[in-house]
Parts: C-alpha cells; sequence; structure tokens
C-alpha cells in the first residue's frame, strides 16, 4: 500500500513539473471542511470554469486540499501551495480564506463563501483589501432578509434561537445584526448559544429546545453546516421550524430561506477566477449578486405552512 501511495505522489509530482514546462497553471484549491453544502460551490467554481472554456489538465491543473476543520491541517495546505508557488489559489469558506492572505501577499487568491474582507478583518489600517485578493463575498445584508421570514414562517414566534461560532469575529456580527434585523418585525427575545466547534451542537440546541423557543435561525457558519441533521432532528421534535440565509440548508430540513445558494456563490467566484486565468488581472473582490427564496416540502407540510410562488419548492 505504502508503494502504490508513494508511486501515486511521484505521478502527481511528474505530471506537475511537466505541466508547468508547458506553461500549464496550477489552481490550489482550499476547502476548510468536508461538508455537503460547502462542497456546492467547488463544483459551481469548476463548472464556471469549464462554460469559461477552459478545460482541466489543458488549460489548468487543479491541487485538491480539505483541512476537515483542523486548523494546523488548513495551514499546512496553505504552506504547500505556496512552496508549490501555484498560480491560483481558490478558497472555500472564511477559515481559508483568512488563512491564505496570513500566507501569502503574492498569489493570487479568489474568495468564495466567505464574508466580506472588512467583516472578515482583512482590510489594513487605510481601509484598502490585500491586493491579491479577489472573487465574491457576501455581507451581513443576507440576515435582513432571511429575518423577513419570521412574519411566514412563524407569525406569532417571540422566542428566537441562535446558535453561533464564539471564536470567529463575523459569527459574533451576525449575532448583532440578527437582533437587530428582528427588532423590525415586533418584539423578539434571541436566546444565544455560542459553541467553538460543532461538537458543541447537540448541548447548544437541546438548551435551546428546553426554553421553548419558537424559531431557530440557521447562520451560514462552518459549525452549523456540519451538525446541521443533529439541529434539525432537535428542532423537529420540539416542533420548532428552522429560517436560514443558505439554500443548501433548506435542502437539507430547514424549513425555508432567502439567501445565497451556495452553487451560484461559488460558480460567481469560478467567473472571477477564469477572467484571472485569461488575462492575469485582479479585480477587487465582488458582492455575491444572486439570492434565492426556497421552502422545504416535507418541513412546510409538518408544520402546516404555505409559501407563495415567489419561493422554490424543494422535495
Amino acid at each position: 500500500m505504502k508503494k502504490i501511495v508513494l508511486s501515486l505522489l511521484v505521478i502527481t509530482l511528474l505530471s506537475a513539473c511537466k505541466n508547468r514546462e508547458q506553461g500549464i497553471p496550477v489552481i490550489g484549491f482550499l476547502d476548510a471542511i468536508e461538508d455537503e453544502t460547502i462542497s456546492r460551490a467547488k463544483k459551481g467554481f469548476f463548472k464556471a470554469l469549464q462554460d469559461s472554456g477552459l478545460v482541466n489538465e489543458r488549460d489548468f491543473q487543479v491541487i485538491y486540499r480539505n483541512a476537515q476543520g483542523d486548523i494546523p491541517t488548513l495551514i499546512q495546505a496553505c504552506d504547500y501551495f505556496v512552496s508549490e508557488k501555484v498560480d491560483l489559489i481558490a478558497t472555500n469558506t472564511t477559515l481559508s480564506t483568512i488563512t491564505a492572505v496570513q500566507k501569502t501577499q503574492f498569489i493570487p487568491i479568489c474568495m468564495m463563501v466567505s464574508p466580506s474582507p472588512e467583516l472578515a478583518g482583512l482590510r489594513n489600517e487605510k481601509g484598502r483589501d490585500p491586493k491579491n485578493l479577489f472573487g465574491v463575498y457576501e455581507t451581513l445584508e443576507y440576515i435582513d432578509t432571511a429575518a423577513a421570514l419570521i412574519t411566514i414562517v412563524a407569525p406569532q414566534a417571540q422566542k428566537i434561537g441562535v446558535i453561533y461560532n464564539q471564536s470567529e469575529p463575523q459569527s459574533k456580527d451576525a449575532l448583532m445584526r440578527i437582533t437587530k434585523a428582528f427588532s423590525k418585525y415586533g418584539t423578539y427575545q434571541i436566546i444565544a448559544q455560542g459553541i467553538t466547534n460543532s461538537s458543541e451542537s447537540f448541548t447548544a440546541i437541546r438548551s435551546l429546545t428546553d426554553q421553548n423557543i419558537d424559531l431557530f435561525f440557521a447562520l451560514p457558519d462552518n459549525t452549523i453546516f456540519a451538525s446541521f441533521e443533529t439541529i434539525l432532528q432537535a428542532c423537529n421534535e420540539a416542533k420548532v421550524p428552522i429560517i436560514t440565509s443558505e439554500s443548501g440548508l433548506v435542502v437539507r430540513g430547514a424549513t425555508a430561506g432567502f439567501g445565497a445558494d451556495m452553487y451560484d456563490w461559488g460558480y460567481e467566484a469560478g467567473i472571477e477566477a477564469a477572467k484571472f486565468l485569461k488575462t492575469r488581472k485582479i479585480s477587487p473582490p465582488k458582492k455575491l449578486t444572486k439570492r434565492v427564496k426556497m421552502f422545504n416540502k416535507t418541513q412546510a407540510a409538518l408544520f402546516n405552512l404555505n409559501f407563495d410562488e415567489s419561493f422554490q419548492s424543494i422535495n
């Protein structure tokens, strides 16, 4: 087995060297976690390259790494990309983007499934974004649009449950935005549980349901993505609907969502990456343009909810 792995490694390195000699650019694609929702962004990214006329192995080579939620592994992967002098680093989720920016000021970085550089703490004291950073970001406006769903999903709700990652500044910012957003639709009590990793989600969601929350707001956060089925089971047992800003979570069982689709997010980033590979020019990061309204037909039936034709239905 060791001989087989070593042989594959040698073949990969020889292939990379050959491609470099032929002038074929190398993309280092960095996933922070293994998750079916996040993986949709990767699919969208490479579909955009294909639609832009770029064919893998002929027009570019990919070195893929997934940190599986482990920070040392994430750092090691970034260091490897830098040592290999890849032509482009594609970062999927906030931690990948932040780590890549910290590791190189010269290799272009195409971001996706990440907040704006300002929210991610990547803007310098002069208010400027890293010169090597481009791609597609989202702002906290997604919370405002998703919060509006409360009038449909749970108009009589009083207690809103939220789980946030207390080790990530953007997650804390999102919690503040949630409190402000829901205040527009009435007097609601936001009950928040802070966690540092997805393994704590079970205890956190049980604590929220024990406090008789009427609605759960699922942030588009890595900890939520990694433990969503646990959250969904607890909410269904407690008869608590879930709203979100990410359509992939609606596919997985959230009742309704109004916000980003990970596939579209990756696709928009892929278009920007294709432009770079063709021109070698970096454009400033762009805000995600497409948002969708979706509801889960199975969950809607569970809670006796109806949605109008402006919503896409799944299941």
